[in-house]
C-alpha cells in the first residue's frame, strides 16, 4: 500500500511521532488516519508505562505570572536527562504546567498525595487528574503521557507552588 507523504505529514503533525512511525500506523491501519492516530496514542501509553520507573533526576523550575502580576505559579518537572530538559518540547509542558497551576489551583500533584479524610475532590484537587485548560477534554496527565510518548523519556512533576496577592493561608 502507497501512503503519500503528505498524509504522514498530516498525522505527523497531529501526533508528533516520528515519520517511520506515522508511516508504519498508516500502513498497519490501511491508510485510516483516524486509526492510525489512535494506534500511535495507544504507543504512546504503552511507551509511558515502561519508563514510569525510570528514576527523573534532570528537568526545569518554569513560572507563570498571570492577571498584571497578582497570581503566579512556579512548578518543578523532572525528566530523565538534561538533553530533554533543553528541548523546546519540554520547556513548553513546563510553562503550560505552570500555568495550569496558576490557573486552577490545585492541592496536590495525584491522588494518592491526598490525606485521607481531606474531603477533597480528587478531579479538582490533584494538578493530574484536572481537565487541560487549553483542551477540557483531556487531563493534564493526558498531556504528560503524549510529551513522554514523543521524547521517550519518564516526565514527572515533582513539585508546585502558587501564590496570589492578598490570599495567605491561615
Amino acid at each position: 500500500m502507497h501512503i503519500s507523504t503528505e498524509v504522514i505529514k498530516e498525522l505527523r503533525e497531529k501526533s508528533g511521532a516520528g515519520i517511520m512511525e506515522c508511516r508504519s500506523a498508516l500502513i498497519d491501519c490501511g491508510g485510516d488516519m483516524d486509526k492510525a492516530l489512535e494506534a500511535l496514542k495507544e504507543k504512546g501509553l504503552s511507551k509511558a508505562k515502561k519508563t514510569a520507573e525510570r528514576a527523573t533526576a534532570q528537568g526545569l523550575v518554569e513560572t507563570y505570572t498571570h492577571t498584571a502580576g497578582r497570581i503566579g505559579a512556579m512548578i518543578e518537572v523532572n525528566c530523565e536527562t538534561d538533553f530533554v530538559a533543553r528541548t523546546d518540547e519540554f520547556k513548553a509542558l513546563a510553562r503550560c504546567l505552570a500555568m495550569q497551576v496558576a490557573a486552577m489551583a490545585p492541592q496536590f500533584i495525584a491522588e494518592e498525595d491526598i490525606p485521607s479524610g481531606a474531603g477533597v475532590r480528587p478531579k479538582e484537587a490533584c494538578l493530574l487528574l484536572q481537565p487541560y485548560i487549553k483542551e477540557p477534554t483531556r487531563t493534564v496527565n493526558d498531556i504528560i503521557v503524549d510529551v513522554i510518548a514523543k521524547t521517550g523519556e519518564n516526565i514527572r512533576v515533582k513539585r508546585f507552588a502558587r501564590f496570589e496577592l492578598g490570599n495567605y493561608p491561615s
